[in-house]
């Protein structure tokens, strides 16, 4: 182009803000942050239904040379854990977008399969990664019926209904199908891992798989991960001084819970709002949440 026309164009150009310039590199960042699945008051869990149009928004952006994920979750749901982290694949490869995870305090469990959706891993320093695993827990209330003199009542068509059931004797065989379906959970989390850390991976299936977790470098020596970085100084390194790094927010109702989103269990109890079942669905979310965040010391 003849610079007679060159350099008005460059003037031109100079005068759009930094969103509309092709020449300053873009990466949006989407933050998830929270146990997956679970709800506690006021704080939605990480779910498909609310962040999948953050998602899509961030694969969207103008000029995006890449799409951030800032991860601080420490797991809970497989199955949202593992409709998310579809989810950011099937956006990365229709958008063919690079993806970087950047994992906070903690990234495990569920919390490191959304970090296996991004092709780069980046830590910081004190960052807790790992725990490839499943988990189930209960508590069992037999011997404190009897003391209180309160008889369970059930009524069920199906002689496996009730397995499991913290207010009944637990049984051999329930305990055993439960163990049979984490084996099964755990073997396809596995076989994720593997298919995206490929030969990056350098310990034995023994030690990866175990459900240990380690700090950032630790993880790095193992493969699980890839540099300790920060966002900022990363996409700078990479992208220039200029990039910019809009963070894509998840929709929030006024009092705090995501949109959009739908609580099952509030349905089901006849509640069509989304506060959910009550106080009392709120207390088990909160208690569920924090025994989630304890098992990494947080």
């Amino acid at each position: 182009m003849p610079d007679i026309f060159k350099r008005p164009l460059d003037a031109l150009r100079m005068m759009l803000p930094p969103r509309f310039r092709p020449d300053i590199p873009v990466v949006p960042v989407v933050r998830l942050s929270g146990a997956i699945g679970v709800a506690a008051p006021l704080r939605p869990g990480l779910m498909l239904s609310t962040v999948a149009r953050a998602l899509e928004r961030a694969f969207e952006t103008r000029n995006a040379r890449a799409v951030a994920l800032i991860i601080n979750s420490p797991g809970g749901s497989p199955s949202q854990s593992h409709l998310l982290y579809l989810r950011i694949r099937q956006l990365a490869e229709e958008k063919q977008i690079p993806v970087i995870a950047f994992i906070e305090d903690v990234g495990a469990s569920g919390g490191y399969m959304l970090a296996c959706a991004a092709d780069e891993i980046v830590c910081d320093r004190f960052s807790i990664v790992g725990s490839i695993g499943v988990v189930g827990a209960s508590f069992g209330f037999t011997e404190l019926m009897q003391k209180l003199g309160v008889e369970r009542r059930v009524y069920t068509a199906g002689d496996r209904k009730v397995m499991l059931d913290p207010f009944l004797p637990e049984k051999p065989e329930d305990v055993k199908r439960i163990t049979a379906i984490q084996k099964e959970i755990h073997q396809d989390f596995i076989a994720l891992v593997k298919a995206r850390r490929g030969a990056r991976l350098t310990g034995t299936d023994k030690t990866l798989f175990s459900g240990e977790f380690w700090t950032a470098q630790r993880a790095i020596d193992l493969g699980l991960a890839d540099r300790i970085g920060d966002l900022r100084a990363t996409l700078r390194e990479r992208y220039g001084d200029k990039v910019r790094t809009p963070l894509v927010a998840v929709e929030r109702s006024m009092f705090g819970r995501a949109r959009p989103g739908v609580n099952l269990a509030g349905l089901l109890n006849g509640s069509p709002g989304l506060a959910g079942g009550g106080l009392a669905d709120d207390t088990i979310s909160a208690l569920e949440t924090r025994a989630l965040w304890s098992r990494y010391g947080l």
